[in-house]
């Protein structure tokens, strides 16, 4: 791993008038590790991972990805970046399949230029079998290979979401975010995310942070832990340490 945090999150604050969702909060993610966010509802999370991706402005504070300040950056920049995400509700198409939902994750590749598109070159046509080479890498990547034709809005719960997460490696990211990717899914499919996020990490070499309630996952996959309450950081280690500290059972059982 490089001495250097991929991402820095350095003193940020996100005020909504006099509501504080976040106050000066900084967070270091390192290149090649998979970090656990927790924390009760309500302690910022989710507007942490909104500050990074630009949902939110940050009211103060600075947001480095590899050495950039990003914190005013366009939202649309963030992809091209580097950075992708996956949300807590699901975002798909449910009108379109499994594969046309993946390849909507090219799309900060580009298609080729306009007139290449209306003339149909053999240039265009070479860039779509590249998206779709890839899309098909991903496929078999998470297994979801019997669903490839399949119109989303007919696919299981635990399918849809494996799809959310195949649509964002379809965009090639550096550091992926992950909002509560167990969420909704039985033991056997949050077993299938824990190998999933390992290989995410080892294989494609993408780094990972991950927002998540349930600690069996979080146990088994991360190797750092930061725990938010109120809108700061809490307290940080491996996972052992933080689920043993004093303030992170006092912020969980209000003891």
């Amino acid at each position: 791993m490089s001495d250097a945090p991929l991402l820095e999150l350095d003193r940020v604050a996100l005020h909504f008038g006099g509501l504080k969702a976040i106050s000066d909060l900084s967070i270091a993610v390192n290149p090649g590790e998979v970090l656990a966010v927790i924390g009760p509802n309500g302690a910022g999370k989710t507007s942490m991972l909104n500050l990074v991706t630009r949902v939110f402005d940050a009211t103060k504070g600075r947001i480095l990805f590899k050495g950039q300040d990003i914190a005013r950056a366009p939202r649309s920049r963030i992809a091209h970046l580097g950075i992708a995400r996956t949300f807590q509700n699901i975002e798909l198409f449910d009108a379109a399949s499994v594969l046309d939902n993946l390849l909507l994750g090219r799309h900060r590749f580009g298609a080729g230029a306009w007139w290449q598109q209306v003339l149909r070159t053999p240039a265009l046509t070479r860039i779509e079998e590249e998206h779709r080479a890839k899309a098909e890498e991903i496929i078999e990547f998470l297994d979801l290979s019997p669903w490839r034709n399949a119109m989303v809005a007919g696919l299981p719960y635990g399918v849809r979401k494996v799809v959310e997460l195949g649509r964002a490696l379809c965009s090639g990211p550096e550091l992926l975010f992950l909002d509560e990717p167990a969420s909704g899914l039985n033991p056997e499919e949050t077993r299938d995310l824990a190998f999933w996020i390992d290989d995410i990490r080892s294989d494609l070499g993408i780094t990972v942070v991950m927002i998540e309630h349930d600690m069996s996952l979080v146990s088994a996959v991360a190797d750092r832990v930061v725990c938010m309450a109120q809108g700061r950081l809490l307290a940080e280690g491996s996972p052992a340490e933080v689920q043993a500290h004093p303030d992170v059972i006092a912020a969980y059982l209000g003891t």
